[in-house]
């Protein structure tokens, strides 16, 4: 059994499991508009920013210029992670420890703060950290590195589906004979190359009001807003977390990886049978489920072929479904991360959180979209799904202990 024992959370609308699930359950929105540079003649100008972390405040100086934001962002959720999970690290052997990190963008505002060197001063100008600092699997390394964790750790690049395989991989790590696995994602690619790179992919909303920009599932949506962020968790063993006295958020009881066909091929996409393995690998029927929470690209193609993955495996309106990421935006290997957060305190307080700023759902959807209010019902197992571009699809089963 792999349980999930400390939660580490930087969100756009929260800092902290606390603040973060107060955020989910209110609506407090950390979406706002992109002022790390001039926006104002881009298309689309709102994005999911944290901006109240101090990054200095956290981490020894020395590593400052070493990393980018993402870095910090991800060293900052593994120490409250650890912390939130009572882990002294020197306590443990270094071997029993590992790391697993997701990452879809790596170092971008560093790296590219070192091109403009490059390119305006000489190569003698570029910093020596620019060999590693722009490298996907940095996280994974700069978190093994600092708190001495040399047991068996891996860095994944799936975007959005990333920070589950991250988790799933941490769990594969646990029934391997690893006790400990710090294990998540996060994401930032907020300077001009990276927002351009988010507006290329044709899928932001152009909305400029911040309440209705992102709307997954609603007849009116039309894009999505890019965000930063995500969370780190404390994967354990069953023998580890008793032998320490800890008990735990939930476990991860089941996970699952797909990908996507080639267009050309007419076979449906790979979500629904990541779901049904996912499922498989924990044991359970789909009736077993009490909650959803969705990929919601809130990219009404997307959202339609999503909606029907879930009515295929529940049945119409089968299950409740919802997205707090909407309060977000999509985090990359961030946001699904978030998703596992928000659904292991559901279970704790056996509350969904709604998806706000959805109002109208098609009814072809067929899906039972909690909106408006949180939902109180009783919630044991709950289905995390997360897409990626490029036909990456991961589904993990969180269960009560």
């Amino acid at each position: 059994m792999s349980v999930i024992t400390g939660l580490g959370v930087i969100a756009p609308n929260g800092l902290g499991v606390k603040e973060f699930w107060a955020a989910t359950l209110s609506g407090r929105s950390g979406i706002a508009e992109l002022d790390r540079f001039d926006t104002s003649g881009y298309p689309a100008r709102l994005a999911g920013l944290v901006r109240e972390l101090d990054s200095a405040e956290y981490l020894p100086g020395r590593l400052l210029p070493q990393t980018d934001v993402s870095t910090r962002l991800a060293l900052v959720a593994a120490q409250w992670a650890l912390e939130d999970a009572e882990v002294d690290p020197a306590e443990l052997a270094d071997y029993d420890m590992g790391v697993v990190t997701a990452n879809a963008s790596g170092g971008f505002e560093f790296t590219h703060r070192e091109f403009n060197k490059l390119w305006a001063h000489g190569p003698e100008h570029v910093s020596v950290y620019e060999s590693f600092a722009w490298f996907y699997a940095v996280n994974t390394g700069q978190i093994s590195i600092r708190h001495g964790m040399r047991g068996p750790s891996s860095a994944l690049v799936a975007e959005q589906a990333g920070g589950l395989d991250a988790l799933g991989h941490a769990a594969r790590t646990i029934r391997g004979g690893v006790p400990l696995v710090v294990g998540g994602g996060v994401d930032s690619a907020f300077d001009p190359w990276g927002w351009l790179s988010h507006l290329a992919g044709g899928r932001v909303s152009v909305d400029l009001d911040p309440a209705t920009a992102y709307r997954p599932f609603d007849a009116r949506a039309a894009g999505y807003i890019p965000g930063e962020g995500g969370a780190m968790c404390i994967v354990e063993s069953a023998e580890s977390a008793r032998a320490r006295g800890v008990r735990g958020y939930g476990e991860i009881a089941g996970y699952a990886a797909t990908f996507d066909p080639h267009p050309d091929t007419g076979a449906p996409p790979g979500l629904r049978r990541a779901a049904g393995l996912a499922l498989a690998d924990a044991g359970i029927e789909p009736g077993d489920v009490d909650v959803v929470f969705a990929d919601a690209a809130g990219v009404p193609e997307l959202d339609g072929a999503e909606a029907l993955a879930l009515r295929e495996l529940f049945g119409v309106r089968g299950v409740p479904v919802t997205a707090p990421k909407a309060l977000t935006g999509r985090l990359l290997s961030g946001g699904a991360v978030l998703d596992v957060v928000a659904a292991l305190m559901s279970i704790q307080e056996n509350v969904i959180p709604p998806t706000f700023g959805t109002a109208t759902v098609p009814g072809d959807y067929g899906i039972d979209l909690v909106t408006g209010e949180p939902r109180p019902v009783p919630v044991r197992t709950a289905l995390v799904l997360a897409r990626g571009r490029w036909g990456f699809n991961a589904a993990t089963v969180i269960q009560a202990l």
